[in-house]
């Protein structure tokens, strides 16, 4: 796969009223990790929609209806398939947004196409070619979650997996890689290595303060970090920053320990913009 000088970006994805890399404005993807409840899912994604459009930043809202990939048995996964599709729907059609979560198999996958503007495909499905290559054949935006066990460059073939199907409405997304035993670190030097394959690159700075399996039973995670590494994201020429935010980690039904406090959102944003604006 030929590469590219990672500043001509060749390619722009829309989502919607969203349009993601090259010269376009830096994307937030965000919302709570799961969908706790109806009620939850809209508060928050109505805070998020007054913030982001207070400081103009193009936003795409994230929740997943199923945690597949949880450490415990006992650990709350979500509402399923149909019902999270359905509050998802309410989201997209009431606040006007895009709207992602992620599928963990390929039976998930026409029917969450229907709803989602973006299909995810978890970091540790990343590897799953049916997975994949049904998200692809929807002919909706696909998102990889790089996997913790990949390097940058072996993107590649997930790439080529997708583009054997026509799509090219790509995007890649780096979450950290595994250091040692329950923690993860960022290398930044991949947001600039992923860049050359021609797609956009996001940068998630909630699951790369992640300790997975941290707490025994559940994942552990050092929201402090958030912030200062996804400043680092942007410097480095990230497209989009995920945030998983909600309004009260502490007691979140998943991932609260890595998830940003929602009221600490819009301090953080106007960082960012400050950090994109310096490096164009």
């Amino acid at each position: 796969m030929k590469r590219i000088d990672p500043g001509q970006m060749t390619k722009e994805v829309v989502v919607g009223n969203v349009r993601i890399g090259r010269s376009n404005p830096l994307v937030l993807i965000a919302g709570p990790c799961v969908i706790e409840s109806e009620s939850s899912t809209i508060r928050h994604a109505r805070m998020l929609k007054e913030i982001t459009k207070s400081l103009a930043v193009p936003f795409i809202f994230k929740s997943s209806f199923d945690k597949s990939n949880r450490t415990s048995i006992d650990s709350y996964r979500g509402p399923g398939l149909e019902k999270g599709l359905k509050i998802l729907r309410t989201v997209k059609e009431e606040f006007n947004i895009p709207v992602l979560s992620d599928v963990h198999c390929k039976e998930e996958v026409n029917q969450a196409s229907k709803v989602l503007d973006i299909i995810q495909i978890p970091a540790f499905l990343s590897r799953q070619t049916d997975l994949i290559l049904a998200a692809a054949r929807t002919g909706k935006v696909v998102n990889i979650k790089k996997g913790q066990f990949l390097a940058p460059w072996d993107l590649k073939y997930i790439i080529k997996k997708i583009e054997s199907t026509g799509n090219k409405k790509i995007l890649l997304t780096e979450r950290g890689v595994s250091f040692g035993y329950n923690n993860l670190v960022s290398d930044f030097r991949s947001i600039l290595i992923m860049k050359e394959f021609g797609y956009p690159v996001i940068y998630d700075a909630t699951h790369s303060v992640q300790s997975p399996s941290g707490l025994g039973d559940k994942s552990g995670g050092e929201r402090r970090f958030i912030g200062p590494l996804a400043m680092a994201a942007v410097s480095c020429g990230a497209d989009g920053i995920f945030i998983e935010v909600h309004e009260d980690p502490d007691n979140a039904l998943s991932d609260g320990p890595n998830m940003l406090a929602l009221k600490d959102l819009k301090a953080l944003l106007l960082k960012l913009k400050k950090i994109k604006k310096a490096t164009e």
